[in-house]
């Protein structure tokens, strides 16, 4: 159609030329193109998802704008990102980028970049499709095992975590990582670490606009000598969640993963989002506990006996499966549990009546219970190893749990027809016979 044209959101420097250039070969219509100037990234990222159809995005990698967040919310709506960098640049095709543009712009590479990566726009009712119908990309590779552990606070999920990811070390070998994300990190005390960085913060920075190494990835950790696992520190401060963006978040996720055999997890029990409170503030605030909680290979959920101890273990259960943790990947634990036999079945009963543990036939997993341990907190003050009265009841328990969660399921076969008198016959029809 002749009244098609690019539509085209623009994000450079005030010293860009070719953004300049640009807005230049649009105005005299040298390129059948609308181009729409941005004057920060908060425009830009207004402008992507105010529901108007544009064509590509050309941004200068000079602004500092360019990261995995904004490349992943310009292909949500289907936007091609051009991203104008010197040659040797950052490797943004990787990333996800559509292409690489010179400085020194030239209109005819402009022109075929639009014609290899976007699409022209007519009427304004030609809305982007529905992000949910956009083509998927590449299945994943393989990364390692993820266990997340969470609990209310006081409940000693801390603890737990630190003693799962002993026992894992011990029967992996020691290629297991323990990653503090939780909103107020405890870990960096719990280990007396004399330093709090590098950590969480410098990993998610180095996911921003790159995909490290697993060799860079190792040296933002820290070696646990006597436990034989590495440690990720946490954020230095709660307030920090807001440099923590979902998709970037997500890449220093996996590269924790594809790094190291096992990833131990600490986060938050607090799982809401905007659906079920209405605010997007809060659902990037809780995106450690909603993306950790939701990858899982299993997920402990850490409880205390009494009343508010078994309370809080059901609550975290419940809100756990409202955000769509399968029941059969959970694993309840009761610390400092019950010495008696008769006071552990108790406690197994009461979580089972209050949490409905095998709700359709399908059962959260336990609860194992962790006796408590006289002295534990001169073990955690002096850094030795955690008893095994404590790590080797959680490892058993996972084990299973993490067996049948990486046993590949088999695909569903297509429907075969049935032989009329292959399958016998009922016992009753052949005495009558």
């Amino acid at each position: 159609m002749a009244a098609e044209r690019y539509v085209l959101l623009g994000l450079g420097t005030a010293r860009s030329p070719w953004f300049t250039e640009v807005a230049r070969w649009a105005t005299v219509g040298s390129i059948p193109a609308d181009f729409v100037k941005c004057i920060s990234a908060e425009e830009l990222r207004v402008r992507l998802g105010s529901g108007r159809p544009f064509s590509a995005l050309l941004v200068d990698a000079a602004t500092d704008a360019v990261d995995r967040d904004l490349l992943d919310a310009a292909a949500r709506q289907q936007v091609a990102v051009l991203v104008v960098d010197s040659p040797g640049g950052r490797g943004w095709v990787e990333l996800g980028a559509a292409a690489v543009l010179p400085p020194d712009l030239r209109r005819e590479q402009l022109l075929d970049a639009l014609a290899e990566h976007s699409r022209m726009i007519g009427a304004a009712t030609d809305l982007p499709l529905d992000p949910t119908e956009a083509p998927s990309g590449p299945a994943p590779a393989a990364t390692g095992t993820l266990v997340a552990v969470t609990g209310g606070g006081g409940q000693g999920a801390s603890t737990v975590a630190m003693a799962v990811a002993q026992g894992l070390a011990d029967r992996e070998g020691g290629d297991v990582v323990l990653a503090d994300l939780c909103l107020d990190a405890d870990m960096a005390m719990l280990h007396d670490a004399r330093d709090v960085v590098p950590g969480l913060q410098e990993l998610v920075d180095a996911h921003r606009r790159a995909r490290p190494g697993p060799d860079e990835v190792r040296s933002l950790t820290f070696d646990v000598v006597n436990r034989g696992y590495h440690l990720l520190l946490g954020l230095r401060r709660h307030r920090d969640w807001a440099v923590l963006k979902p998709r970037t978040f997500e890449a220093a996720l996996d590269g924790l993963r594809s790094t190291f055999g096992t990833v131990v997890a600490d986060v938050d029990p607090d799982v809401e989002g905007e659906a079920q409170c209405g605010s997007v503030e809060v659902e990037e605030r809780n995106v450690m506990a909603r993306t950790v909680t939701t990858r899982a290979d299993a997920v402990v959920v850490v409880g205390s006996p009494g009343v508010k101890g078994l309370h809080g273990l059901v609550r975290t259960v419940n809100a756990l499966r409202e955000h769509g943790v399968a029941p059969e990947r959970m694993l309840a634990v009761v610390d400092r549990s019950a010495r008696t036999a008769k006071g552990r079945a108790e406690l197994t009963r009461t979580f089972a009546d209050l949490s409905g543990a095998r709700m359709d036939g399908v059962g959260v997993v336990g609860p194992v219970h962790v006796p408590e341990r006289r002295g534990l907190d001169e073990v955690l003050r002096d850094g030795a190893r955690l008893p095994a009265s404590v790590t080797d009841p959680l490892v058993g328990a996972l084990a299973g749990l993490l067996e049948r969660a990486t046993t590949p399921v088999a695909a569903d076969a297509a429907p075969v027809p049935v032989t009329p008198g292959s399958l016998g016959s009922w016992a009753e029809e052949e005495v009558a016979g």
